[in-house]
């Protein structure tokens, strides 16, 4: 087998995050529900954005979130994701790209636009959610680069993204991919609201064999066995994974692996916005476990890319991460 070109390669959603402030009399006119999160149609997310004052546009999504804090972290990866051929298809594309993380997927005709998360901030820190999933949910087997799949040690993918039939095709055909080719296939849960509608579908994936990384949080951990109690679920769910990742937030991480147990305390930090923190600390723990690095190493750097991402506003580390992580580990 040729030496990967790519430490992770991730397909998830390709969004733009545009967050701009605003006063609560903003959001009672728009009734929108304060420091909540909804999905959004095409018409809403048109008419809110221009409604909304100026802000920042950075490109977002779960997995590309992980693909910039591995390059943060000094890994090479590569993404794939969906945009429209628009303005902020093109501002994904960008930030990305300067990230120096490979994204060569072609961006689509006409509509859907590219996905967004409109964020509202309030002079109080809280932040108000709509996100519109747009061009990201029309992935198609077509974006699959196979042979790219091949050139990555781990490919990474989202939960997120198995709601649409078109994408879950594409992620299957990409599983398939990677394991033809001798790669490892990691994936993360994404949220706990998914196992109702495709929790068979990820206990297969499990029990056939075609997950060598899963992340979970407790909550997901726990959806996903049936069970109520933190350890018997890592009891049923271990045997079944090479690698079983579980955080528990200001409780640390648990990582199990052929056998071997190891936990690491949640690291310190001063909580602005827990925006993104499973994303990074899923890329803390394939940095540290492409290069080698022990259980007890992995997690802990998962630990500090996570302290660092929500100790400010955004989902993508701004703090040098090498330096935290050499200062942390010595």
């Amino acid at each position: 087998m040729t030496a990967p070109r790519f430490d992770v390669l991730a397909i998830g959603n390709a969004i733009v995050d545009v967050i701009a402030p605003c006063d609560d009399a903003f959001l009672a006119q728009e009734a929108l529900e304060k420091g909540g999160m909804a999905l959004i149609d095409t018409a809403r997310a048109t008419q809110l954005y221009g409604r909304m004052g100026p802000g920042r546009e950075i490109g977002g999504g779960s997995a590309a979130n992980t693909c910039a804090a591995l390059a943060a972290l000094g890994s090479k990866c590569a993404f794939i994701g969906q945009v429209a051929d628009d303005q902020l298809g093109q501002i994904f594309a960008h930030d990305i790209r300067a990230a120096g993380i490979h994204f060569d997927v072609a961006p689509r005709a006409g509509d859907p636009p590219t996905a967004r998360c409109l964020v509202l901030v309030t002079p109080d820190g809280q932040r108000t959610l709509n996100t519109y999933l747009g061009a990201s949910q029309h992935l198609s087997g077509a974006a699959i680069d196979k042979s790219l799949i091949g050139e990555a040690a781990v490919l990474y993918l989202e939960g997120y993204l198995w709601d649409p039939d078109e994408a879950r095709l594409a992620m299957r055909g990409a599983i398939d991919a990677a394991r033809a080719a001798g790669r490892k296939v990691a994936f993360t849960l994404s949220d706990a609201f998914l196992l109702n509608r495709h929790g068979d579908d990820f206990r297969g994936l499990i029990d056939d064999g075609l997950i060598d990384i899963l992340f979970a949080n407790e909550a997901e951990l726990l959806g996903l066995t049936g069970v109520n109690d933190f350890e018997a679920g890592i009891a049923a769910l271990a045997p079944k994974l090479p690698v079983l990742v579980v955080t528990r937030s200001e409780k640390g991480a648990v990582a199990i692996a052929g056998g071997e147990r190891a936990e690491v305390p949640a690291q310190p930090a001063t909580v602005l916005d827990t925006t993104g923190a499973g994303d990074c600390f899923a890329a803390g723990f394939l940095h540290g476990h492409v290069q080698g690095k022990s259980l007890s190493e992995s997690l802990t750097i998962g630990a500090v890319a996570a302290a660092e991402v929500i100790s400010h506003y955004g989902a993508r580390p701004e703090a040098d991460l090498q330096a935290l992580v050499r200062e942390t580990l010595g």
